[in-house]
């Protein structure tokens, strides 16, 4: 099993998160985590998503920038076909990923969550270990998650008609084989975005005064 934390490696806040992530996760959980260069969209994700045949109309919302989540999807959307190249399960964190306690490592098949949502209002699991997805219709944030070489090879395939902002793509319409683990190994502890506009933050449960939106 492979692990590793999308990073925007000309962003110091970005890095400096991602190593704190890195730490988490070694200390708490005895994963050795790498960096990934995240796509930004300097990228030119637009390009991108046309060459590889992907939509982009679920892209155009009122949350997030549509440029910066095209960029978003595209990172794990390549550590999916990484995924599925190595034929072994990846974990996966974007770089605001705090790692609490052990992370499932069987159990579990295609993809799984083991995050604490980070915004909205979310349902607590009535189980413990693995179930099936509860605390949305989709994932509560893409922060941190396993997916398999099989789980990924669907999701990418989906993806040709359905991409959208990852947390909202990975849902259980889709996916009716996502699963969730619990309790949670993981949360997101965000000061900034380079995501989401000030609409899309306004539900985030570390949101206040001070938080930042970074290019």
């Amino acid at each position: 099993m492979k692990a590793y934390v999308i990073t925007i490696m000309d962003n110091k806040k970005s890095v400096e998160a991602a190593e704190r992530c890195i730490s988490t996760a070694k200390r708490n959980a005895n994963i050795d985590v790498q960096k990934f260069q995240a796509f930004t969209p300097k990228h030119d994700p637009q390009k991108r998503f046309q060459d590889l045949g992907l939509i982009t109309k679920n892209f155009d919302e009122k949350y997030s920038k549509s440029q910066n989540a095209m960029a978003a999807f595209l990172s794990h959307y390549t550590l999916w076909t990484k995924c599925i190249e190595d034929s072994e399960d990846y974990i996966i964190f974007e770089h605001d990923a705090v790692i609490e306690n052990n992370i499932p490592k069987i159990g579990y098949a295609g993809a799984i969550t083991f995050s604490q949502p980070s915004y909205g209002k979310y349902n607590t699991p009535m189980f413990i270990g693995v179930g099936p997805l509860t605390q949305k219709p989709y994932f509560g944030g893409a922060h941190g998650y396993i997916v398999t070489p099989q789980g990924a090879r669907t999701i990418v395939e989906t993806a040709k008609n359905h991409a959208a902002p990852t947390d909202i793509y990975l849902n259980s319409e889709l996916f009716p084989w996502l699963q969730e683990h619990y309790p949670w190994s993981c949360k997101a502890d965000d000061s900034f975005t380079t995501i989401q506009r000030q609409t899309g933050c306004l539900a985030k449960h570390n949101y206040k005064d001070g938080y930042e939106y970074l290019v």
